[in-house]
């Protein structure tokens, strides 16, 4: 398995001074070749490399092999934008709303190299990389949980607040994922991180108030404007999505030991495209914007992998409207964001411990349909279709807010 741990280096104001200058000539290069690619459409490694590899090398005195990176880093800049923007289209054109078209990338002075073993090596304690002035060793800290053995497929040279670091893609031996007979169910939400089908909850309260501290510091220093309030603004800048990232490896550990050590696989929600799809009240969308499904099931993904965990995203319609009981859909199912009730068989759970215990059954669920067997193993209820959906009635009313009875 592939994944990406981060290295930092120590330098010299010398040793500095040639890594900027290094990064500033390689995406100049990169900001050379980017018109080209886009007003050709060559979005091709080599394609891009027959059209300007002499020029680029002429030009900006890059090595061989850098002048190669340099030209990749633009081809895959473009490939991946214009894969985003395709999934993006695809939410969009479906709410009927104006689609997104690719435009001309440029490339930050101090943006990243891409490096790879011919240009960088990385040893037990120092690593030797290219510079405009030849090679330099540097030393470098890596993590206590740095595999031991492992193959570094590609490296990037990042400068992030005021320190050089390295992204090294490794690659370390695959554990073979075990098949599972049953399924952890993990319903991811805004106000609970995550809710898996075991009850275990993951309230969002602590990075909320997190959120909203650090939007008022920044309003406050906004306005303030004096260079004091400016450098304190840089100062705090991606403190926030520090804590949360951090935040998600907790949730994403537990999640991925729970499953682990029940010899269950993990079944997620595919939430693709679910923050252009939903929409929410002006005072709720930073926080709705800020939501970070993704990473966290990115995070959850690489662990379960690298535990031997079987993950399976599932289709996520109607799980929130869908009673884990019977299998009925219905959208007054969910009367609150905290409370569900079945209109057909009158179940009452959390709204998201019904969605987790419905995710954990992997297979999309279907609008109107109800379980006629109780499920065997690793598979999804037998289901049966209705002739039409169960209205509210007397027997079965609306909840009111936040109140079972």
């Amino acid at each position: 398995m592939q994944s990406v741990t981060k290295l930092r280096l120590f330098a010299s104001p010398d040793e500095r001074r040639m890594l900027f200058a290094t990064m500033e000539r390689y995406n100049a290069a990169c900001n050379a070749v980017s018109p080209v690619a886009f007003s050709e459409r060559q979005f091709s490694n080599i394609g891009l490399q027959k059209r300007l590899y002499s020029h680029v090398r002429e030009t900006f005195g890059l090595s061989a092999q850098m002048a190669q990176l340099a030209i990749r880093k633009v081809a895959g800049s473009y490939r991946s934008t214009k894969e985003a923007i395709k999934e993006q289209n695809k939410v969009l054109a479906a709410l009927g709303k104006p689609l997104k078209t690719l435009t001309e990338l440029s490339f930050r002075e101090h943006g990243a190299i891409g490096y790879d073993a011919r240009v960088l090596s990385l040893g037990q304690n120092r690593v030797s990389i290219w510079t405009l002035e030849g090679r330099i060793k540097l030393r470098y800290s890596k993590p206590a949980y740095f595999p031991a053995v492992t193959t570094v497929k590609q490296t990037d040279l990042v400068y992030r607040d005021g320190a050089f670091w390295l992204y090294a893609t490794v690659e370390t031996p695959d554990t073979e994922p075990a098949e599972p007979t049953e399924y952890l169910g993990v319903d991811l939400g805004v106000v609970n991180i995550a809710t898996t089908s075991d009850g275990e909850a993951f309230s969002s309260a602590a990075t909320e108030k997190v959120r909203q501290r650090y939007g008022r510091l920044r309003g406050a220093l906004q306005k303030t404007g004096t260079r004091s309030a400016k450098r304190k603004l840089r100062k705090i800048a991606g403190r926030e999505h520090r804590f949360k990232t951090d935040t998600n490896h907790v949730i994403s550990k537990q999640i991925v030991c729970a499953a682990e050590g029940t010899k269950r696989g993990i079944a997620l929600e595919d939430l693709n495209g679910i923050l252009l799809r939903t929409t929410v009240r002006h005072d709720q969308r930073e926080r709705h914007h800020k939501w970070a499904f993704r990473q966290l099931r990115s995070f959850i993904e690489y662990k379960a992998q690298r535990a031997g965990v079987t993950v399976q995203v599932i289709d996520g319609a109607y799980t929130s409207q869908q009673c884990s009981v019977c299998g009925f859909v219905h959208p007054d199912n969910r009367l609150t964001q905290a409370a569900f009730r079945c209109l057909a068989c009158g179940h009452t759970e959390n709204a998201d411990l019904n969605a987790s215990l419905e995710t954990s059954l992997p297979g999309p669920p279907s609008t109107g349909l109800l379980r006629s067997a109780p499920p065997t193993p690793g598979e999804r209820w037998k289901r049966k279709p209705t002739k039409s959906m169960v209205p509210p009635t007397a027997s079965c009313p609306r909840l009111k807010l936040g109140v079972v009875d």
